[in-house]
């Protein structure tokens, strides 16, 4: 593969593809999570929560989709095997007692909130450390579409 020349220097893209697998990790621990969730749900909200967890898994497909191409894009191969994504993540997969609504929202809850605060974490490094503000906006935008999901899993549980 030729070389990115996009501004940023090899040792910056370096660690930007290196926290970029991190994200992918979390977001495909995610989706693999929320489809187990969709696949799974039992209980009188049963249609409203599948078809509410079917948006969710589809719209975590495409996240991991970018967060790839993302990787990409700083000249860098993606990580692409469970067990790398098991090393990487910062999601650990329960056994659930119950298939309801309110246990399996909670765990996706929990997800969410933390990859929200890892994505905080990382924003201003990767824009002022790493030199990277594109890649810095999209991570903003990443933690904004999980901090309102996260709103609507914490607003079914209240």
């Amino acid at each position: 593969m030729k070389k990115a020349n996009i501004g940023i220097s090899d040792k910056n893209r370096q660690e930007i593809a290196e926290q970029l697998s991190i994200i992918l990790a979390d977001e495909f621990l995610l989706y693999s999570k929320t489809l187990n969730a969709h696949w799974n749900i039992e209980g009188p909200d049963f249609h409203a929560v599948h078809l509410y967890l079917e948006t969710l898994y589809n719209e975590q497909q495409g996240i991991v989709d970018t967060v790839a191409e993302k990787i990409r894009a700083v000249g860098h191969y993606v990580p692409a095997q469970l067990s790398k994504y098991l090393q990487l993540t910062h999601l650990s997969e329960k056994t659930l007692d119950k298939n309801d609504s309110q246990t399996l929202f909670a765990e996706l809850l929990e997800d969410h909130e933390s990859i929200i605060v890892f994505l905080r974490e990382n924003i201003k490094p990767v824009a002022d450390k790493m030199k990277a503000e594109g890649i810095s906006d999209y991570i903003t935008g990443l933690m904004e579409y999980h901090e309102k999901t996260a709103w609507m899993l914490r607003a079914h549980l209240s």
